[in-house]
């Protein structure tokens, strides 16, 4: 499934630059993951009633074009991995300027978390559906736990 979002920027994504400022990038990647999620029919709602959340490990951006102040963007998802048990994935967010052009691929490695353990959980069988219809990189692979 082609999961994506148009999103008219704000004054406060940009920097004295004139041009996006490097968090919002990511600010942006984070909306549409919940999005996402919910698209899935696994809300904030839903979070909640399991006691669980996204984590992140890492995050990284690669910026590629300007994006400049008053412009839309797209911003996709794709799932560029996931272990077995579903406990930990890593996800790829493209963002697109205005005139489709790529501006920043985002790389976040995550897992799910019990909110009052505080420690990493396997996800409850509802959030399978989240992984099953997203829409794979071309390098899509299973982690292994073990090297972790």
């Amino acid at each position: 499934m082609n999961f994506q979002v148009t999103f008219a920027t704000k004054w406060s994504d940009f920097d004295p630059n004139r041009h996006m400022r490097h968090t919002a990038y990511n600010d942006y990647a984070a909306e549409v993951r919940v999005r996402y999620f919910a698209a899935q029919q696994f809300s904030i709602d839903d979070f909640t009633k399991h006691n669980i959340g996204p984590i992140l490990f890492t995050e990284e951006t690669s910026f590629r074009k300007e994006i400049l102040m008053g412009e839309n963007i797209t911003v996709n998802i794709k799932l560029a991995g996931v272990s077995k048990n579903y406990e930990r994935w890593k996800i790829v967010h493209e963002v697109f300027n205005e005139a489709g052009k790529l501006a920043a691929v985002i790389k976040v490695y995550g897992a799910w978390i019990d909110l009052s353990k505080r420690k990493l959980t396997i996800p409850p069988k509802e959030t399978i559906v989240i992984f099953s219809n997203a829409e794979k990189t071309v390098d899509f692979e299973e982690i292994s736990i073990k090297n972790v």
